[in-house]
């Protein structure tokens, strides 16, 4: 995440293609917040922080992750109520279309909550330890999946994982795809996957592409899909008897366990990526630069 710093100004995500629309998506009305609006009381709004917009990201993110901030280091006795969406965009330099965007992924986390007629309100519970959202490009996904070969161990219909049951809801079945990825250089097992596919989805996919292709390039370039975007978690685990048999390693030794939810862009999912990578010879690294 790199690119010239800019300072904001009112309106300045208009080259972006974002507008000002109506006010709350949650029925915030105007002044709400600073007047305490029907059942407020007058008290002063939560004062966030201020930040200079990096015109190389969408402004949505980058506000969200600054109210985040402000929102997760707040003094103890800082107020709870926010200022309404025109007064935060204003704050910011952005619209309150953009604003609103800003606001619906705090919402999504917990941080916030937002009420008809009265405003949006920190979650005095709120945690700092919520997990932090970085954004990237489909793309950078293809190309961190590239520079391996597969060998497809199995593919065919089976049963929704109970694990992943809320992912696929009214599906009693999906295409189940288990591929052994090695490195193309040594030779050296580095990961098995198994991916979870909406049948409908699966109808569309060559088998013989996931000998040489990553299953995110598969999806939208062989399949169609129209991706809308990828939540990917990294977790520590040891190996069981499975992975330490396909990767040539002890039992118990330690893994990275990956697991990729890809969204299409109506926020259905699609597939669930689940890979156990070998923790000797795979690393995930994130760069973010200040300017």
């Amino acid at each position: 995440m790199s690119g010239t710093r800019r300072p904001a100004a009112p309106g300045a995500d208009r080259a972006s293609g974002a507008s000002g629309g109506r006010p709350g998506r949650a029925g915030e009305e105007p002044g709400t917040a600073e007047t305490g609006g029907a059942g407020g009381t007058g008290a002063p709004a939560f004062a966030p922080d201020s930040i200079v917009l990096n015109r190389k990201l969408p402004l949505w993110y980058q506000v969200s992750q600054s109210l985040r901030a402000s929102v997760l280091g707040r003094a103890p006795d800082a107020p709870l109520r926010l200022p309404t969406e025109e007064r935060l965009a204003e704050h910011y330099g952005v619209s309150v279309l953009t604003m609103r965007q800003a606001l619906g992924e705090l919402e999504e986390e917990g941080l916030i909550s937002r009420h008809r007629r009265r405003g949006t309100f920190i979650e005095p519970g709120a945690l700092a330890g919520a997990p932090v959202r970085l954004l990237g490009s489909v793309d950078t996904i293809v190309a961190q999946q590239s520079g391996m070969t597969s060998r497809l161990l199995g593919h065919g219909p089976g049963p929704v994982p109970a694990t992943y049951a809320d992912h696929f809801p009214g599906l009693a079945e999906v295409a189940t795809y288990h591929r052994l990825r090695h490195d193309e250089r040594t030779g050296e097992p580095t990961n098995h996957a198994r991916n979870y596919v909406r049948p409908d989805v699966a109808r569309r996919i060559d088998p013989a592409d996931l000998e040489r292709l990553p299953m995110t390039k598969v999806l939208r370039d062989g399949a169609g899909a129209r991706i809308g975007r990828i939540t990917d978690t990294v977790q520590a685990r040891l190996a069981d008897p499975e992975t330490a048999r396909l990767l040539g390693v002890p039992l118990l030794s330690p893994i990275l366990h990956y697991t990729g939810i890809t969204h299409d862009e109506a926020g259905r999912v699609l597939d669930v990526a689940v890979i156990q990578y070998r923790g000797d010879r795979f690393s995930f690294t994130v760069t973010l630069e200040a300017q």
